[in-house]
């Protein structure tokens, strides 16, 4: 956890340990029963060493100074030979991988006891929300504080320009930017003339479609054009009823 040693295995069954801060191997560790084929370090320090059928776990002070035994020892008789060996975070628990499957043992004081919820990525109950945080905390620290400080010197000041001087500023700003944008062939956008009434979107639709015909106006004309003629020969069967009838009730004196 510290970063001060790794641990590296060889063909010839040496475990050997390294100072990072120094560069060199620091002491080594004989495995017996074959070469080491698996290594892992818990959260406490613990070197757990996968070699042969057998597994080795030794202190964590066997990182630092060479100690005579091993913390502890298992072996996987008649499972085949180990594969894979990795610590569980948070929990006395190794689980080992074989040739005939899975076995999980514990070793006491393997596992971080605190959980520290505040360290990025190591809370294993976090949430979304939790886990945005992390994730821009860790960008911030990332950042150099030059970068997201406000310079002391600039904040609080007052500006030595003049208000004239800064509209002028500002309007050749403005006057470089139309120059470039004239510079692009950019135009300038025409304003749309808003009028109401005949100029509406649904009423130029409407004048347009009025010109389209098609076969379902043509036969909706045709029905149009019957019942006007139609309701034309009722009205005139209706006023020719009404003038026979006005003459038969007549008066003689006017039938003369």
């Amino acid at each position: 956890k510290s970063g001060f040693y790794m641990a590296t295995g060889g063909a010839d069954s040496q475990i050997k340990i390294w100072d990072l801060r120094m560069f060199k191997e620091s002491h080594a560790y004989y495995c017996k029963g074959g070469a080491p084929c698996s290594i892992d370090i818990s959260q406490r320090g613990v070197l757990g060493i996968g070699h042969g059928s057998k597994t080795t776990f030794w202190s964590p002070e066997a990182l630092k100074v060479k100690v005579r035994d091993p913390y502890m020892g298992h072996s996987l008789l008649g499972n085949g030979p180990v594969e894979t060996l990795r610590f569980r975070p948070f929990e006395d628990v190794c689980g080992i991988g074989h040739a005939k499957g899975f076995s999980s043992i514990v070793i006491p004081g393997s596992g971080e006891p605190n959980l520290d919820s505040m360290e990025y990525n190591l809370n294993p109950y976090q949430d979304s929300k939790q886990r945005r945080e992390g994730e821009v905390r860790s960008l911030l620290d990332k950042l150099r504080p030059e970068m997201i400080a406000l310079d002391p010197d600039v904040i609080g000041t007052v500006e030595e320009s003049s208000h004239h001087n800064r509209v002028e500023r500002q309007r050749q700003i403005e006057e470089e930017a139309n120059e470039k944008k004239l510079k692009e062939g950019e135009k300038k956008p025409k304003e749309k003339k808003r009028m109401r009434g005949r100029n509406k979107i649904q009423k130029k639709l409407n004048r347009k479609n009025r010109n389209i015909i098609d076969e379902n106006k043509l036969k909706l004309q045709e029905i149009l054009d019957k019942q006007k003629a139609d309701d034309l020969a009722k009205k005139n069967a209706k006023k020719s009823g009404e003038g026979a009838t006005q003459l038969n009730t007549a008066p003689t004196a006017l039938k003369r």
